[in-house]
């Protein structure tokens, strides 16, 4: 089993009478399925239904954990707050006290209060945990490491993938990543979510893929006889998440240089 702090990830906690009832109201995922040991992976929209924060939750005495993009805590603190009107809510940071930790494996915490969960968008992807950051813990395993295995298995990272104000969370494959719930009824861009659901109507998705030359920047486009079937977003090595047009999913793709571009279909979306 390895283990890495993850240090691109920060802590904040919601908690009060009303937290329960505040958050199922606005986030993709249904927060009455949370326990202390099993987290959800959700995310909080625009109410147009597009992307702007994703997280994962854990269920923490009288409140709830948030595991979220450090880049973008400021950001979504203020954005809880704005919804937060009267309920009797408290938003906290609590990055001071408790680091976010990837594991391998199940470390089987021995302290009552050290709780690892799966992490809920895939089982290959193993576990996660908040740990106190006062307490020294020995990393065996590199950023590097944990991020070919993201990339191999297609799993988008927060806004470095899903552009915020611009993408609709199926076309981030929330649905097949279990970041969605359509049974829990009412949240913050639910409607425009839903519709694109029932009615099957993607025309693009964030997917895998594999470049044969160096790996190309953020924003480089994807090309298919001279026409951009898509653009390249997170990568490492010849391995990338990339946004495709479905049109040109079985087509010859190449990047502006002219490498091959070969998209990857990821376990979790065969059979949609």
């Amino acid at each position: 089993m390895n283990a890495l702090s993850l240090n691109n990830r920060s802590v904040i906690r919601i908690s009060g009478k009303d937290s329960q009832h505040f958050l199922q109201g606005l986030i993709t995922g249904d927060i009455r399925k949370t326990t202390a040991r099993q987290a959800i992976y959700a995310a909080l929209l625009t109410p147009q239904g597009k992307y702007l924060f994703d997280f994962f939750i854990l269920r923490n005495g009288d409140g709830f954990l948030f595991d979220v993009e450090a880049a973008g805590k400021v950001e979504l603190i203020k954005k809880f707050t704005f919804y937060k009107l009267r309920a009797e809510v408290v938003i906290e940071d609590v990055s001071d006290q408790l680091d976010v930790w990837a594991f391998t494996g199940n470390p089987h915490f021995k302290h009552k209060d050290r709780v690892a969960y799966a992490d809920p968008r895939h089982r290959e992807m193993g576990f996660r945990a908040f740990l106190p950051n006062d307490e020294k813990r020995e990393q065996s395993w590199s950023f590097e490491d944990y991020e070919e295995l993201r990339l191999t298995l297609g799993l988008p990272d927060g806004s470095r993938d899903i552009e915020a104000g611009k993408r609709f969370i199926l076309e981030a494959n929330f649905k097949e990543l279990n970041g969605v719930d359509f049974k829990k009824g009412c949240y913050v861009g639910q409607e425009m979510t839903a519709r694109m659901n029932y009615r099957g109507r993607l025309k693009k998705r964030l997917l895998p893929v594999t470049v044969a030359g160096a790996g190309p920047e953020v924003g480089a486009p994807i090309l298919s006889n001279g026409k951009q079937a898509g653009h390249f977003r997170s990568g490492q090595g010849d391995k990338a998440i990339a946004l495709i047009r479905l049109e040109y999913l079985d087509k010859n793709l190449t990047t502006e240089g002219g490498d091959a571009v070969t998209v990857i279909k990821p376990d979790w979306l065969k059979g949609t």
